[in-house]
């Protein structure tokens, strides 16, 4: 099994497009997006330059793959304004009437009026999918974070019977059992994770949760069979992630488990644009 990160928020976007090539080639998360305003500043020109960059990656990367998933309907997970090339491609999709908020609800709505004359669209809230000899197991709906405020998402595994690989969408942490509990049961090798919100300690995201996400990493590393851990999106947001989740990373080295961002583990430089909004615009000032 090959696992590309195609667009990540340690590559300088909102994102955590994801390539798997296998006996079937997937897509889990096809969008690109920037942060509208962070520190009181909008997007850099340099973070509009790395979101078209990315974006056609994206695209290229699809065209190639016969599965499409959508996790849920934030906008950094899909496009609802370019879909062509989505064209022939089977969908599996978050449940769009089912755990779901007001938001997610309409967005869904409007994408899928759009998308299901070209398109083979499933439902995968809790089911399991064949492709090739390949599985793709959904967990049940979880929440984007700790409530369903900003409604919820699936988890996803990939299975070839020899690596699985688990994505887990936008859990904020976890910091929930509910959510870590499917990343247990699958026990994959490689694990991808969206990771606690740090950047926003103290104000939409509390310390407990921090704490509860710190605890369930270590959890997830003593009790699977995890080798490369990465950690991304919310948490890359953050300058300091690493000195935040210093527990989880000193837990993986002990176990000889890779913890890294999405770049490291593509080989790649970090490239924290949004974290760096407020720098970027005192070196290139507009």
């Amino acid at each position: 099994m090959e696992i590309v990160p195609v667009a990540f928020d340690s590559f300088g976007v909102r994102s955590m497009a994801t390539f798997i090539k296998s006996e079937t080639s997937i897509f889990i998360d096809p969008g690109v997006a920037l942060g509208p305003k962070r520190y009181g500043l909008p997007p850099h020109p340099l973070e509009f330059e790395a979101e078209k960059k990315f974006w056609h990656r994206v695209k290229e990367k699809v065209r190639a793959c016969e599965v499409i998933v959508i996790t849920h309907y934030h906008y950094d997970h899909y496009n609802p304004r370019d879909i062509e090339f989505l064209k022939g491609k089977t969908l599996l999709v978050k449940h769009p009437t089912e755990n779901i908020n007001r938001s997610q609800k309409r967005r869904a709505s409007y994408f899928l009026s759009q998308i299901n004359s070209i398109c083979n669209v499933e439902y995968a809230d809790g089911k399991t999918f064949e492709f090739n000899g390949v599985n793709l197991k959904f967990s049940n709906p979880v929440f984007h974070g700790t409530s369903s405020k900003l409604g919820y998402v699936v988890e996803v595994l990939v299975d070839d019977g020899n690596e699985k690989f688990l994505f887990s969408s936008d859990v904020e942490g976890p910091s929930l059992k509910n959510q870590l509990e499917f990343m247990i049961k699958s026990n994959a090798e490689t694990v991808f994770i969206d990771g606690p919100m740090t950047y926003m300690l103290g104000y939409r995201y509390s310390s407990a949760s921090l704490e509860a996400s710190i605890n369930n990493l270590i959890e997830l590393i003593r009790r699977t069979d995890v080798k490369k851990l990465v950690l991304d999106h919310h948490l890359l947001r953050d300058l300091e992630w690493r000195k935040k989740v210093s527990k989880v990373i000193e837990t993986g080295k002990d176990a000889g488990v890779c913890v890294c961002s999405a770049a490291e583990f593509a080989g790649y430089e970090e490239n924290l644009l949004e974290a760096r909004r407020k720098e970027l615009y005192k070196e290139f000032p507009l």
